[in-house]
């Protein structure tokens, strides 16, 4: 009742004045009669002008610059023993990294010669690993360690599964002694961060596959290309937090530290580092994911580890096997995932279980204090403040002893150096997983074939064929012109500077299959994130529900979503368009549901008082007033599915993902594949500006 008579009138609560004019703003733009427009005149170009002018070349077929590219690399390779750069200084950097990951391969994973085994048995491996878990994150978190490092065994990969985790490991320490400093002298330096920021958009904006080509031919083929591939994916959003960590400290902090006259270097490390602590662990924490993630995609320049099982795997369309490596991938991610995230939640419950002292506690413990000599009072003290960590330290120091025992077994015995062939249950997980998926196939075939032929002839082919046999000019325009309308004259000049790069590769015709797949793919995504991002944003248990879900995808790395497509969808290039959309998902619905959560209560009030039903409240309230957040999914949702898209080529993709591959198994196009990769960062870089910048130009309002 109460509710009712203090509840105020429709008329008498408007929507907040500052967000009045941002909806009159947009009104005025007539973005979507402007794009109407652009939409009219390029289906009127079409149709009097298909299939002219389309700068279609054939496969085989060279131009001007791949065959520059073929020379070019020619030229490096027969300068690689003599000159100073590529001898003395990549080249050393790439001895290292090669005789860095030998060294600990053969510590725990291959032959020591001359031993017949490595150094430390699977036995000691899974003992070490499982102290380390314990060390970081506790008791629990040991065990998932422990499990899954066993599952490599059980599984019929330890070998492959050691090395997958030798090469992230690398790659994340390196990643961490450069990108925390880097992060820390950006937020500290306004100089630096104009600087530097161009560079690590471009790292990230750049789909991995891209990377490829450049680095086999500077790195050769092998671990060290493996390890700098994974770096350079990994390092900007580490880069990116670290530096967003250390600014968002507050500024009344600093003043209060600055006036107990600390210097730079000891605000830095008794102020700025413990309160970004957090930051830099999800920083830690997105890098080692985002490492993880190129587990299969640096099989392509001959990285041990799995990710040479998935990818031969799906050459040979043997779904059990590569659900059976892929699904340990899964579990390193997951395992990385939560034990990173368990170790800082445990600091910090250590840290508050220290500071919850209470003031009589401390009052009767300083009584005591005074009372004792000088020196005990001192140890008292320490002691009084880290009880738990001694006891702590003692028992990980028990713990170490079995774990000991467990490396000498490991280095004395053969079948516990050796993992036994006879626990190798994986080949038996792959065949039965073979054989549910032919029968489940067989099931499904009628509704997945109907979903793709929708999908396919409906959406697919028409957009394809728009794009594709348009002339290049008037496709050219019209990627201007939806630039100029959604983003502004930045947008006219990134796109405008991409255009000219694709055009220059000579790959305009496979660059918009590539641009219509990708299309396809977001216009799904966001069809999936708008709902279960609206259901989420509006009810609790929706998001209880949907969001654990939703975590566990975003862990999985990009390559093993092509697993499932590929089953259920065989070769083609719409598997690639499936596992574009489950890969960009996750992220695309969190913004959504985000945005929707963060709409005004005040606002959502008024629009109740005014009696508007749920749908309207949807429709006309929270939708528009989280365009911003939706802006921001749907460039995160082109970005992840472009980077799926690219590597389709290898499931029937084509286009752009297609060359590349190619680029490595057929010498003589090599220069294209390059190209390829060119051409596609260039496509990431325009989509991602467009994107950016019309989020931008909506968040002004």
């Amino acid at each position: 009742m109460t509710a009712v008579e203090t509840a105020p009138e429709p008329s008498a609560t408007p929507p907040p004045k500052e967000e009045q004019p941002r909806a009159v703003a947009r009104d005025k733009r007539h973005t979507g009669w402007k794009l109407l427009a652009i939409a009219v005149v390029w289906v009127v170009g079409w149709s009097l002008l298909k299939g002219q002018n389309t700068l279609y070349v054939p496969f085989q077929q060279l131009n001007g610059f791949d065959t520059w590219i073929n020379g070019l690399r020619d030229d490096i390779q027969a300068a690689a023993q003599t000159n100073w750069f590529f001898h003395g200084v990549i080249g050393n950097i790439s001895d290292f990294f090669n005789w860095l990951v030998t060294q600990i391969q053969q510590l725990v994973s291959i032959p020591s010669p001359p031993r017949p085994v490595p150094e430390i048995g699977w036995l000691g491996v899974v003992a070490l690993l499982g102290w380390v878990g314990l060390a970081a994150a506790g008791v629990r978190w040991a065990g998932l360690v422990m499990v899954t490092v066993l599952l490599f065994g059980l599984c019929g990969f330890w070998q492959d599964g050691v090395d997958t985790l030798i090469i992230t490991v690398i790659a994340v320490v390196t990643c961490i002694v450069i990108g925390i400093p880097l992060g820390i002298a950006m937020a500290r330096r306004k100089w630096l961060s104009p600087a530097i920021t161009p560079v690590l958009d471009i790292m990230q904006t750049m789909p991995s596959f891209a990377y490829l080509a450049p680095l086999a031919l500077i790195f050769g083929i092998g671990a060290s290309s493996a390890v700098v591939l994974t770096i350079i994916y990994a390092l900007p959003p580490l880069v990116r937090i670290t530096e967003h960590g250390i600014r968002t400290v507050p500024d009344t902090t600093i003043e209060a530290a600055g006036s107990m006259g600390l210097t730079k270097g000891q605000l830095l490390r008794k102020v700025q580092l413990p309160m970004a602590r957090r930051t830099i662990v999800v920083g830690i924490n997105q890098c080692t994911m985002a490492a993880l993630s190129m587990a299969v995609i640096s099989a392509f320049v001959a990285g041990p580890g799995l990710g040479q099982d998935v990818m031969n795997a799906l050459q040979n369309l043997d779904v059990g096997t590569a659900a059976v490596s892929g699904g340990l991938i899964v579990m390193i991610a997951i395992m990385l995932d939560r034990t990173t995230t368990a170790a800082s939640e445990r600091r910090e419950r250590v840290q508050g279980r220290v500071a919850s002292v209470s003031g009589m506690s401390v009052m009767l413990t300083n009584v005591v204090l005074e009372r004792l000599p000088r020196w005990a009072s001192e140890d008292a003290r320490v002691s009084r403040r880290r009880p738990s960590a001694l006891m702590r330290r003692i028992s990980l120091g028990l713990v170490a002893i079995p774990v000991i025992v467990c490396v000498y077994l490991s280095r004395q015995y053969l079948n516990l150096a050796q993992f036994p062939e006879s626990w190798d249950f994986g080949s038996d997980i792959a065949q039965k997983i073979n054989d549910f998926v032919n029968w489940f196939v067989n099931q499904v075939d009628t509704v997945t074939t109907a979903f793709k032929n929708l999908v396919t002839y409906g959406l697919l082919n028409p957009l394809q064929d728009l794009m594709a046999q348009s002339p290049w000019w008037l496709m050219a325009f019209v990627l201007l012109s939806v630039g100029f309308v959604l983003g502004g004259i930045r947008a006219l000049v990134a796109v405008a500077v991409c255009e000219a790069i694709i055009l220059g590769t000579g790959l305009w015709n496979d660059s918009m299959i590539t641009l219509t797949m990708t299309l396809v793919a977001t216009i799904l995504v966001m069809i999936i994130a708008l709902v279960l991002g609206v259901a989420m944003g509006r009810n609790r248990i929706a998001d209880v529900t949907i969001r654990p879900f939703l975590d566990t995808f975003q862990t999985i790395p990009s390559f093993v979503y092509l697993v499932p497509a590929l089953a259920l969808f065989g070769v083609g290039r719409f598997t690639a368009i499936v596992a574009a959309v489950a890969y960009g998902v996750p992220i695309a619905t969190k913004l959504v549901a985000d945005g929707i959560r963060g709409v005004s209560s005040t606002t959502v009030e008024a629009a109740h008082a005014s009696g508007i039903t749920g749908w309207q409240m949807i429709r006309k309230v929270q939708i528009p007033m989280a365009r911003e957040s939706l802006v921001l999914a749907t460039n995160q949702g082109l970005l992840y599915v472009l980077s799926v898209v690219v590597i389709g080529g290898l499931v029937g993709g084509g286009s752009l993902g297609y060359l590349v591959v190619s680029g490595f198994s057929q010498d003589q196009l090599f220069g294209k594949g390059l190209a390829a990769g060119i051409a596609i960062t260039a496509l990431g870089v325009m989509l991602d500006r467009v994107a950016r910048y019309s989020a931008a130009r909506y968040g002004r309002g």
